[in-house]
């Protein structure tokens, strides 16, 4: 059981020191410099695909993660499916116990509601019946 951290930050310039702090315990950190809205990010790629069963994905906050509510999504299926607990160290989240997983649900949920309460800043996103 290991705990994998994985910090990003979203441009070359900004600097990697405080999450590395933060994530010091983990046994491997992935670290990655590149937008949150870039699709494309090998690193957090190369960090779902290596963890396993029983591990810990440890990060410091959600938006460091993943770059909406539908990726986090996506992102914690997945780990689920791996049976990867996911800890988030500022807002205090461990989907491996009950607590942890009900705050986490009921993050993603209050961040689906604000998308479809402003509708016209997210036209796309829009998926219920008018």
């Amino acid at each position: 059981m290991a705990n994998v951290g994985y910090a990003r930050v979203s441009s070359v310039g900004q600097t990697l020191d405080v999450q590395l702090g933060k994530l010091k315990h983990c046994d491997k950190i992935f670290q990655e410099k590149r937008s949150g809205a870039s699709s494309t990010r090998p690193r957090l790629r190369s960090c779902l695909e290596y963890v396993r069963e029983g591990d810990s994905l440890v990060v410091t906050r959600l938006d460091r993660l993943a770059r909406s509510t539908l990726h986090l999504c996506q992102i914690a299926a997945e780990l689920e499916r791996k049976r990867v607990d996911l800890r988030v160290l500022d807002q205090n989240i461990n989907t491996g116990d009950a607590t942890g997983r009900l705050l986490f649900n009921m993050l993603g949920a209050i961040a689906q509601l604000g998308v479809f309460a402003y509708p016209p800043k997210y036209p796309n996103l829009r998926s219920s019946p008018e």
